[in-house]
């Protein structure tokens, strides 16, 4: 037992409590995240139960989910007009890095996150980087934007040195805190436990795309070092 002494079920651990969740996929029906707004309602309330305080629905926009702005904040409006509990809701999107992506960017047609109207919430395969990324990050800057790159634990082909790069390039990275209780295997969980250790991370999320992530999350040991750690991020 004393090998768990530091640790503690992050629902019990008051790590969520105040807590600004800056990436899920609650919006119902739009990607590969929740399909019915029962589900979506489920979920609001099991995380108002730990104290969340805000969310940020952020579906999928890429060429296998072509979502655009408009059907997404009629989506969006539902949720709000439906949901009763104490979490403030908002909406913005996970943009991949790909020719759709490249599109909108020249087009400026994008739902944005936080409270700076420019932070853009972007991704990549996370097998291969995307074709002159380099190139697109500074297109982004160029056109306004600050880029926050989604969970770049989880991309297999980055080393440390590229998490260096993206953070002298100006890109703000936002950590899925699944990834620390090893929710996506002992690779991302490393990862994100080195990036959090040097204090890399911008803001945080849960990635959250069913009641049985929620579930498994909550019910996850994490040390209070940790929770620590991630309490002095983005409150």
């Amino acid at each position: 037992m004393w090998l768990l002494s530091d640790k503690v079920r992050v629902r019990d651990s008051g790590l969520l409590e105040g807590f600004c969740d800056y990436h899920c996929h609650l919006l119902p029906g739009v990607d590969d995240g929740v399909q019915k707004m029962e589900e979506t309602l489920e979920i609001l309330k099991m995380w108002d139960e730990v104290g969340v305080k805000e969310v940020w629905m952020t579906p999928h926009v890429m060429e296998d989910y072509p979502n655009e702005p408009t059907e997404l904040r009629e989506k969006f409006e539902q949720v709000r007009n439906t949901y009763s509990g104490n979490i403030v809701l908002h909406l913005a999107a996970e943009n991949m890095m790909d020719l759709l992506f490249m599109k909108r960017l020249n087009d400026d047609h994008f739902l944005t996150i936080g409270e700076a109207a420019s932070n853009l919430l972007v991704e990549t395969s996370y097998y291969i980087p995307p074709m002159n990324m380099d190139l697109i990050v500074s297109r982004i800057k160029e056109k306004g934007y600050s880029p926050i790159l989604a969970h770049p634990e989880r991309y297999q082909y980055m080393e440390l040195a590229d998490y260096r790069k993206w953070k002298n390039m100006g890109v703000l990275l936002q950590l899925n805190i699944p990834s620390l209780v090893g929710a996506y295997g002992y690779k991302a969980q490393a990862n994100a436990k080195w990036l959090l250790s040097h204090g890399m991370y911008d803001c945080c999320g849960t990635d959250t795309h069913s009641i049985a992530n929620v579930e498994e999350f909550l019910d996850s040991m994490i040390s209070k070092k940790t929770v620590r750690r991630l309490r002095q991020i983005n409150r």
